[in-house]
């Protein structure tokens, strides 16, 4: 156990260096598990001796940013964390705003910031991960904050409906319940963070739409934050179909796996095509998320990397013949 003391040039870098309500702070303590202490303008760092250094050199290449950019944003923070050796956890400047004033929605991880940043910064983000990344959750979250703060009139969930390798059969009901185990995922992201009479409401009225993405033909949607999920089991065509439904002040956030297409062999991914097609348009961003950002149940990180690996052959069940 040792003991590293940073005196700062000028006291008041603190606030900017702990982060908004010290989550930067917290952030390094938990990633290099260190005992951090501030007072008259002197940094006391505590812990096993590796963790101590690299907790120092962080410090020094944030004061050293601090000092040329005037601030700290937290894919900045995330980044220099992430490189020091440790899974930074709920690193994010402010949590997401939704209706729901009982549920406090932040991103878990460095990707999940780098993804809700691109949110907020782009008029188009692609998504692109693993399931259990966060990608729907997150931008329904923030299309639910955007819908809050009147940045936009209405929010419409678009997904295609394409079966994930087997056959659901005629389905009974009207169209709205033919749909329903398709944008089942969408709903259920809405429902945690707005309240049943009010996402009711809403439907009825149409500030929430959620629809499959064949019902999007011929539509110019003005001031909405549309969201396409599964955007890999979109055609070509489809999602050419899609991005040109984009109106005046609207944002757009498509999100899909690619590793998980579901559409026949003999058709190309509209979302594998778009990353590639429109990769050099300003004002349209592309996030990747990894198995680091996979906030479900921990064994899901470990089934998502098996699958990864090659497959293995199996072995022969036949017998030779004597």
């Amino acid at each position: 156990m040792i003991e590293q003391i940073i005196t700062l040039n000028d006291p008041s870098q603190a606030l900017a260096l702990f982060g908004p309500r010290d989550q930067y702070l917290r952030a390094l303590r938990e990633t290099l598990s260190v005992t951090i202490s501030h007072r008259d303008g002197q940094l006391r760092i505590q812990g096993e001796e590796p963790a101590v250094n690299k907790a120092t050199s962080v410090f020094e290449q944030l004061s050293a940013l601090l000092a040329q950019r005037g601030e700290l944003d937290p894919e900045t923070v995330g980044g220099i964390l992430s490189a020091a050796g440790g899974k930074v956890l709920g690193l994010v400047a402010q949590p997401i705003d939704v209706i729901n004033v009982a549920k406090r929605i932040v991103p878990k991880t460095a990707g999940q910031a780098r993804y809700v940043d691109s949110i907020r910064a782009h008029d188009i983000t692609f998504a692109v991960g693993p399931a259990g990344t966060g990608k729907t959750y997150l931008a329904v979250a923030i299309a639910v904050e955007a819908l809050k703060h009147h940045q936009m009139r209405k929010i419409v969930l678009v997904r295609p409906a394409v079966e994930a390798g087997e056959s659901l059969g005629y389905l009974p009901g009207d169209m709205f319940a033919k749909i329903n185990p398709y944008l089942r995922p969408l709903l259920d992201a809405l429902a945690e963070m707005i309240d049943y009479d009010q996402m009711k409401r809403y439907m009825e009225q149409d500030v929430i739409e959620v629809v499959p993405l064949a019902y999007m033909r011929g539509r110019t949607l003005n001031e909405a934050f549309i969201i396409l999920d599964e955007a890999q089991n979109t055609t070509v065509s489809q999602m050419k179909m899609f991005l040109t439904r984009m109106g005046h002040g609207s944002k757009i956030v498509i999100s899909g796996d690619v590793t998980q297409v579901d559409l026949p062999r003999a058709s190309a991914s509209g979302l594998t095509d778009a990353l590639q097609r429109l990769r050099d348009i300003h004002g349209i961003n592309t996030v990747h998320l990894g198995k680091g950002d996979i906030v479900r149940h921990k064994l899901v990180q470990e089934i998502v990397r098996a699958y990864e690996d090659e497959p293995r052959s199996n072995p022969s069940t036949s017998k030779k013949s004597k």
